[in-house]
């Protein structure tokens, strides 16, 4: 019950920061369009910075092991919610944002500053599976269905992409016990630790000239958040509980619940924020987001029991 209520308090520290980009653009103190700038720096910038240090750690055979089991549970997750989503495409009339909301969570921006808030700055380094999988997705998968190109034309960018780079240069890190200047470290913390404000900030301004009442009455947001939200996830915890009780790592149920908490968490702003920047409907993947962080205030916590209940049968 303790950690739930962690993440309620958590959760709404990040809901009041896109209120605040709400009020900014409703108050005309900034203009909608100047989310962009920002979007590029929390896509560009802050990410990788978060990833490459969350990985830059001291190597032990054990932390492989867990790294590994939340590695490949991460593939097996997304390819699920992948080919999930893809079912559903025809029988609810999915766009391409609404698909892309169904499948891919905020699991770097949101699940990062939450997992070191609420279970120690130790478990951090295995959010590092889900947002590998997941950054390497969003910049093959995510960008090809939202761009209108195929992962080949894309391929150039792909590897030269920020986010893959730091992939690398974090498990570089990781197995060679290489480690980075103390002055650029702290210069990467900072911009690190300032990614969910930062992207939060601008789900809030995108929606600054909507009315709040609109975003509300748009039906489709509640079914696309249901799904993100509890169905996906409820299988998901069945699924990462089973491999609990199989025993093969002794750290198995906290490694699987940063997993959880991951593949639970609202829709990825990086939806947001790669449909702005391929001209599709960022205001509607706003107002998604926006929903589904208004709803995981009650359903991570939810799923979170759920799966502490299941994992104590």
């Amino acid at each position: 019950m303790e950690l739930s209520i962690l993440l309620v308090q958590q959760i709404a520290v990040l809901f009041a920061i896109a209120a605040l980009g709400y009020f900014v653009v409703k108050k005309n103190l900034l203009k909608e369009e100047d989310s962009k700038v920002l979007s590029w720096l929390a896509a560009y910038v802050l990410s990788p910075c978060v990833t490459i240090r969350a990985l830059e750690i001291d190597y032990t055979p054990d932390k492989l092991k867990g790294l590994f089991l939340s590695l490949v549970v991460a593939v097996i997750v997304y390819a699920l919610y992948i080919a999930g989503a893809r079912l559903l495409v025809t029988p609810l009339r999915f766009d391409r944002v609404e698909q892309a909301s169904v499948v891919y969570s905020n699991c770097g921006y949101l699940i990062i500053p939450l997992v070191s808030f609420v279970l120690g700055q130790e478990w951090v380094f295995y959010t590092c599976a889900y947002i590998m999988v997941g950054n390497t997705l969003m910049w093959t998968h995510l960008y090809s269905m939202l761009s209108g190109k195929s992962i080949r034309d894309n391929i150039g960018k792909i590897v030269k992409n920020p986010n893959i780079i730091s992939i690398v240069i974090g498990f570089v890190l990781f197995f060679t016990g290489i480690r980075i200047p103390a002055v650029v470290a702290k210069s990467m913390d900072g911009f690190g630790n300032s990614i969910g404000p930062v992207t939060m900030f601008v789900v809030g301004m995108l929606i600054g000239n909507k009315d709040l009442k609109e975003i509300f009455r748009t039906k489709k947001a509640y079914l696309i958040s249901l799904l993100r939200l509890v169905v996906f996830p409820a299988f998901t915890a069945v699924f990462l509980a089973g491999i609990v009780h199989m025993g093969i790592h002794p750290d198995a149920q906290q490694i699987l619940l940063v997993t959880l908490l991951a593949a639970c968490a609202p829709v990825a702003v990086m939806v947001t924020q790669l449909a702005l920047l391929n001209d599709q409907d960022a205001e509607y993947a706003s107002m998604i987001n926006v929903m589904s962080v208004f709803m995981c205030i009650i359903t991570m916590p939810l799923m979170t029991l759920f799966y502490t209940f299941l994992c104590g049968l």
